[in-house]
């Protein structure tokens, strides 16, 4: 009895331990990357401040300025409330709102009554048309215009002392006679400032760009800072909060006579032109940034195709047959009968070329092939040249044909 033994087909797919070793070093990198990321920002949770915070060093902080004014004997106040912002309010007070666009509708209302009653002085950095309608009643907020190097041409002290000054952004339109308008930007100025009661006044500024660390030592920025920061001895510099408690309120309580929904102060903020990447603090760009170069390194490295090819031994032989059956059915099913009958040609050419003594880089230059066969075929009249480098055949049964003629001719040069 003969046993009949079957090879069982060989699996070219990766074992499990094959993956966990080429890809443990690229999880090492990136738990590494996903560590330090992690360490790196919680040490610097409790000093990494935000745009045009007076604490920030950061280009876009403020801390420049407000160094400037306490060297000028001027007291700085962080206020991050509502309630700590109106309780700061008073004659003797400057209270900046650096974001009036992310207080609510009904913060927005008790920041004016305290601002109002206080009688002193009020700055508003790029409010939208909503903040302004509220915190600066008759003044109307007009589209944005790009920050640049303005003159004042106006008469308020402050800003003809200060000169040309960064300005632009959000610009205002108001009727108010006794407004003083400043720093124009395409025909509609960029600063306001509005009396409030007898010696308390409003000041509305298109863009915060003048108070960045990074511009403060440009143009007239800082003199013009200096001069409505420091106006009082006191400055309370209020950073809205979306976590502020008084954000809450709901600002469709009875009696307010305004519908209006308390997502007002987003809506206003988009208005502001700030756009998500805005909000986000500049070491998290950095750090975002450096994780996708790491991951791209990493890419590289673990690349497969930048070195020279390898030569993989394949789990079966196929037979030359088979191969030269199946790429003559794909030449068939795709009716390309040029691209068959090129394939034999050259495989002709370059089998006849040692046959005649020709060398390999001559083997399909038809003056010198052609002449060396045909001083050993018996029949000098063939037309060689039609076989060896003639059109393709228009038809299966000429491809054919032309097949058995290759082989015909080899064989005789084979003999000769």
């Amino acid at each position: 009895m003969t046993a009949a033994t079957t090879a069982s087909p060989t699996s070219t797919a990766p074992t499990p331990g094959q993956v966990w070793t080429r890809a443990r070093g690229v999880l090492a990198v990136v738990l590494i990357l996903v560590v330090a990321g992690i360490t790196f920002a919680a040490v610097r949770s409790g000093t990494n401040y935000g745009q045009l915070d007076p604490r920030s060093a950061d280009p876009k902080g403020s801390r420049a300025v407000a160094e400037l004014l306490k060297a000028r004997g001027i007291s700085v106040t962080v206020a991050t409330t509502l309630d700590e912002a109106t309780a700061a309010t008073s004659p003797d007070t400057t209270l900046l709102v650096a974001g009036p666009n992310l207080l609510t509708r009904s913060q927005q209302l008790s920041l004016d009554e305290a601002a109002s009653a206080s009688a002193g002085r009020t700055l508003l950095i790029a409010p939208g048309p909503g903040a302004t309608a509220r915190l600066a009643p008759g003044v109307l907020a007009e589209p944005q215009h790009a920050v640049s190097a303005l003159a004042p041409s106006c008469e308020l002290p402050a800003a003809r002392r200060a000169g040309t000054a960064d300005l632009g952004g959000t610009r205002y339109a108001t009727q108010d006679p006794a407004a003083v308008t400043c720093y124009p930007s395409a025909g509609l100025p960029s600063l306001v400032v509005l009396p409030t009661g007898t010696s308390g006044d409003t000041v509305i500024l298109g863009s915060p760009d003048f108070l960045h660390n990074e511009r403060l030592d440009k143009q007239g920025n800082a003199s013009l800072a200096l001069q409505l920061l420091g106006s009082r001895p006191h400055l309370v510099w209020y950073l809205p909060s979306l976590t502020d408690p008084s954000a809450t309120v709901d600002d469709n309580a009875p009696g307010d006579g305004n519908e209006e929904q308390s997502e007002g102060g987003a809506r206003d903020d988009a208005a502001d032109g700030s756009s998500f990447l805005d909000l986000v603090p500049s070491g998290w760009l950095w750090g975002t940034l450096q994780l996708a170069l790491a991951a791209v390194l990493a890419a590289v490295w673990r690349a497969r195709r930048l070195g020279p090819l390898v030569t993989e031994q394949l789990p079966v032989a196929i037979r030359a047959s088979e191969s030269a059956e199946g790429r003559s059915l794909l030449y068939r099913k795709a009716n390309s009968r040029d691209r068959a009958a090129d394939a034999l040609r050259a495989a002709t050419r370059t089998r006849l070329a040692p046959l005649a003594g020709v060398p390999a880089r001559d083997a399909h230059t038809p003056d010198v092939l052609l002449t060396a066969v045909s001083a050993r075929i018996t029949a000098p009249d063939r037309d060689l040249n039609t076989l060896l480098f003639g059109t393709a055949p228009t038809t299966d049964a000429a491809l054919v044909l032309l097949a058995d003629q290759l082989d015909a001719l080899e064989r005789e040069v084979r003999t000769s």
